[in-house]
């Protein structure tokens, strides 16, 4: 009873709280060191060129000039160095022509304006002078070409009016001249392309001088007996006496106005006596009276002479001053009974390149 009486309920063993497990410390990771590339030296920005100043390239000479045949020739002389206006129109009358408002602008814009002078354009000279800019001048071809001793007064042009007959250029060889006073004129002042406008000139010279040839024996082939010119404007004082031809009258007073009755009849009268086998006008100077003579004297009327108007449209090769040469000779011997073909196969284009 007693052990049953002892045998009481062992106390609970107190048991000692687990210890907390510690992990052993754990190194820091080591981390292999990165190889870094030295820097490289920085290379010093090229220094910016500035930038060169494009050069302005020089303007062309401004070139005014009158009457086609001129204008044609400086442009053979000049090309595609200069600037050229013709202020004339074609077809008109250079004798009575009067510059419009719009001309003057034309003029003064002109370094250069090139005239035929002996008093041809008088209204366009005063024009060009009123409005010359500083630096320009105006060249006077005719008075560089023949002396006042040479100047040719005429039916058309009496010697009491003391203004000559003006048209040189009907002869190729005053035209030459005229050339080369244009050459030597843009050469002064435009050095830089003198060699150029020397090789134009030389290249016209070679084309006029076998024109001038050409033109000879085509005159030559006309019976001496037909070799006279009757014409309405007297513009072949100085191409007759070139070529062997004598001018033996002209129908146009020395006024430019159209012929009285009485100068009709006679010189129907000369036509008759002196049996002139044809009369020339041009488009430029259209006249009644001319079909009045034609049909009264029983002569031939041809209307396509020209001194001032060329031939063709105006790129057409032919619209030349060589053109309008060749032209005029090919009609005088058709029609006065020489023989045309001499000269039919002429070149008559521009001689520049």
């Amino acid at each position: 009873m007693l052990a049953a009486c002892n045998s009481a309920t062992p106390a609970p063993t107190a048991t000692s709280a687990p210890k907390p497990t510690q992990s052993p410390p754990t190194a820091a990771p080591t981390i292999a060191p990165t190889a870094t590339a030295a820097p490289k030296p920085t290379e010093a920005p090229k220094p910016t060129e500035a930038p060169q100043p494009t050069a302005t390239p020089k303007p062309k000479l401004s070139v005014a000039t009158t009457v086609e045949p001129l204008t044609n020739i400086v442009y053979n002389i000049g090309g595609n160095r200069i600037e050229l206006v013709g202020i004339v129109p074609p077809g008109t009358d250079s004798h009575t022509f009067e510059p419009a408002p719009s001309d003057a602008v034309r003029l003064a814009k002109a370094d250069v304006v090139f005239v035929n002078g002996l008093f041809l354009e008088e209204p366009t000279v005063k024009l060009a002078k009123a409005n010359l800019k500083k630096g320009a001048e105006i060249v006077q071809f005719g008075e560089n070409t023949i002396k006042q001793q040479d100047w040719v007064f005429d039916f058309s042009f009496p010697k009491a009016e003391g203004k000559p007959n003006p048209h040189l250029w009907m002869n190729p060889i005053y035209a030459l001249r005229y050339a080369e006073i244009a050459k030597d004129t843009l050469s002064r002042r435009d050095a830089d392309n003198a060699a150029y406008y020397a090789q134009n000139y030389a290249a016209f010279k070679t084309r006029i001088e076998a024109l001038d040839a050409s033109i000879k024996k085509t005159i030559e082939s006309i019976p001496a007996n037909n070799r006279r010119l009757l014409t309405y404007h007297d513009s072949f004082a100085y191409f007759a006496p070139r070529y062997g031809m004598k001018v033996v009258g002209a129908i146009q007073p020395s006024d430019f106005a159209q012929p009285t009755a009485k100068e009709v009849a006679q010189l129907i009268q000369q036509l008759k006596a002196e049996k002139i086998p044809a009369i020339f006008g041009s488009e430029v100077f259209p006249s009644k009276v001319l079909e009045q003579i034609k049909k009264e004297a029983g002569v031939e009327f041809i209307d396509t002479l020209s001194d001032d108007a060329l031939p063709g449209a105006e790129n057409a090769p032919n619209h030349t001053y060589i053109g309008m040469m060749v032209d005029d000779t090919i009609t005088m011997a058709k029609v006065l009974g020489g023989k045309p073909d001499l000269i039919a196969n002429f070149d008559v284009t521009n001689s520049v390149k």
